[in-house]
């Protein structure tokens, strides 16, 4: 029955003239989903699976797809000439089937240019465009030209403008280190190609040249660390800006190296360097981290539906994966939250695939995908449910 009504909706939709861009507006209420980050593109089944979990929307990064040149969509991250056609025909397809499914999306690039990403860059961080005033060029009208090729599309809820910004990377800054060195780096880099801020505003002005209306989604600097937001001096001058941040934070203890560890960190109780001393990571830490967004909203004039926890997550087979989780959604919820799992359903990577049951072997993940046997593979693991229900209120 589900499937037949979102049928209907979207022949529905399909038979009215083209309209702008859904609005803002859609964020004025709490919106949960997930993070596509497939490395093929997603079909109807994709996205009927993850409404049907009760998300309302996607976070779709499209980069990893295989394209017309080197770099999806944008041809080269090294010299961009405009739009491939081909590609851009592709995420149309795929954005036709997440609208079939009722969903939301948040479109994502991983790349721009002078900044490809590093899983296709031969692991090498790509700083030109965070040193060469060039390569902004080109990224701005990259987005110029992408947001005058989807604003009349009705699936997407906003543009996200890149994936996890390191600029500070190169600069010996430490991520997590002290909060007037954060704001120190800041002032200094102002106007600088490294001044995110300076490059969103760019940004922004030139995609709202073609479309006035659509949602805007800029992730913070470091890697989408709120801690990096914290130190941006004002709010973005354009009212229709979401401001998102990552929440992985204890690092260490949530991510890959730790499940080789011969005992793997737990939570809480795991103590990091952050801010200039050691932390040991409780729900209160985990809380007081993602706080540190909402509360630079509440000092810049941001409204707090504003405000995206647009990843969050864990390895799905790390003992205190469950417990880590109910925290940041707690946390999140207390503020009520937009946010986005990472991730769902990823075609290539097994270790935040959270309906996979945590006892379910990586090595059975691959050799079932890479027979083509992906309907095989269990989708009962508890930490789905966990979500679920979380989604559901």
């Amino acid at each position: 029955m589900i499937k037949l009504f979102r049928a209907a909706a979207l022949c529905a939709a399909l038979a009215q003239p083209a309209q702008a861009a859904d609005l803002i507006q859609f964020w004025d209420t709490p919106q949960k989903g997930g993070n596509s980050f497939n490395a093929e593109p997603p079909d109807a089944d994709y996205f009927e699976a993850l409404a049907d979990t009760g998300a309302t929307w996607v976070r779709l990064a499209f980069s990893k797809w295989p394209g017309a040149r080197r770099d999806f969509l944008i041809g080269s991250a090294g010299a961009y000439t405009g739009l491939e056609k081909a590609d851009l025909e592709t995420l149309r397809q795929v954005l036709d089937a997440a609208h079939g499914a009722g969903l939301k999306v948040v479109v994502v690039p991983l790349s721009l240019p002078g900044s490809r990403w590093s899983q296709q860059n031969d692991s090498q961080f790509d700083d030109r465009l965070w040193s060469d005033t060039a390569f902004a060029d080109q990224a701005i009208q990259f987005w110029k030209d992408l947001a005058d090729a989807l604003k009349d599309h009705p699936a997407i809820a906003a543009y996200n403008l890149l994936n996890e910004p390191a600029p500070e990377k190169p600069t010996g800054l430490v991520e997590n280190g002290r909060t007037a060195d954060l704001q120190a780096w800041q002032t200094s880099h102002s106007g600088t190609p490294r001044d995110l801020p300076w490059l969103y505003e760019r940004m922004i002005g030139a995609i709202r040249e073609v479309d006035p209306v659509t949602p805007v989604m800029v992730d913070s600097g470091y890697y989408a660390n709120p801690r990096a937001l914290a130190a941006w001096p004002k709010k973005l001058t354009d009212e229709r800006v979401l401001y998102a941040f990552h929440m992985y934070e204890p690092y260490a203890a949530t991510s890959s190296p730790n499940m080789k560890r011969d005992t793997p960190l737990r939570y809480p109780g795991v103590v990091t360097d952050y801010d200039g001393k050691g932390l040991t990571w409780t729900a209160h830490d985990v809380a007081a981290h993602i706080g540190k967004a909402y509360e630079w909203a509440d000092r810049a004039g941001v409204p707090s539906n504003r405000i995206v926890a647009a990843e969050f997550g864990c390895m799905r087979r790390w003992q205190d994966c469950g417990a880590y989780l109910t925290d940041v959604m707690d946390a999140l919820d207390k503020h009520n939250g937009h946010w986005a799992f990472y991730s769902f359903r990823e075609d290539v990577w097994e270790g935040m695939d959270y309906e996979l049951p945590q006892d379910f072997p990586p090595g059975r993940f691959y050799w079932l995908m890479e027979e083509g046997k992906a309907a095989k593979l269990p989708r009962n693991g508890q930490l789905m449910e966990l979500l679920k229900a979380r989604m559901a209120n």
